[in-house]
């Protein structure tokens, strides 16, 4: 995905939901940090951003989100990519503190819609403990490009309400990731 495509779902989503402040929670999150042609190819291939809303009717707006601009909607047909509502509270595993970290991103082309996107560190983790293939990839991706500190991730995964064996179990490959992309 690109800029101008999560701009165009951010428009969309304001505009549904009548919220100018949007939370963009899954891959496209990192978009609000870097442009797409600061990113490795595994980071933009997605055409799917992850919508949420925070505070009151975030459910109801998610749904809404979902129904109009979703998978296999008018809109995801006639271009290509969508946005998914989704509900972060119980759904998305993110460390202590991830919401004084948002970084923002607008563009004229988004208004009046706002991104409030998850700093990456803290989208790596939520990713981590998904432990999808596609997620795993994804964190790689951006370790291989030193665009993520193996370090500071292990510092986010110890603030991260995670069930002991899975958090071993992430600690252990982003350690290997250290490892293997050490200086």
């Amino acid at each position: 995905m690109k800029r101008v495509e999560l701009a165009h779902i951010l428009r969309a989503a304001s505009t549904i939901t009548s919220t100018s402040d949007i939370l963009i929670v899954g891959s496209q999150s990192i978009l609000g940090t870097y442009d797409e042609d600061e990113l490795p190819d595994e980071a933009v291939g997605s055409i799917e951003a992850d919508v949420a809303f925070l505070g009151d009717g975030a459910a109801e707006k998610a749904l809404a989100v979902d129904g109009a601009i979703g998978e296999d909607s008018g809109f995801h047909q006639m271009y290509g990519y969508y946005g998914q509502g989704v509900e972060v509270d119980g759904l998305v595993a993110l460390p202590e503190g991830w919401q004084e970290r948002i970084v923002t991103w607008q563009s004229l082309s988004s208004e009046p819609g706002r991104a409030l996107c998850l700093e990456p560190h803290d989208l790596a983790i939520s990713k981590l403990v998904a432990h999808r293939e596609k997620d795993l990839d994804f964190v790689y991706a951006l370790i291989e490009a030193r665009l993520l500190d193996p370090a500071v991730l292990l510092e986010r995964l110890k603030a991260t309400e995670v069930a002991r064996p899975l958090a071993r179990r992430v600690e252990s490959w982003v350690r290997a990731m250290a490892a293997r992309f050490a200086d």
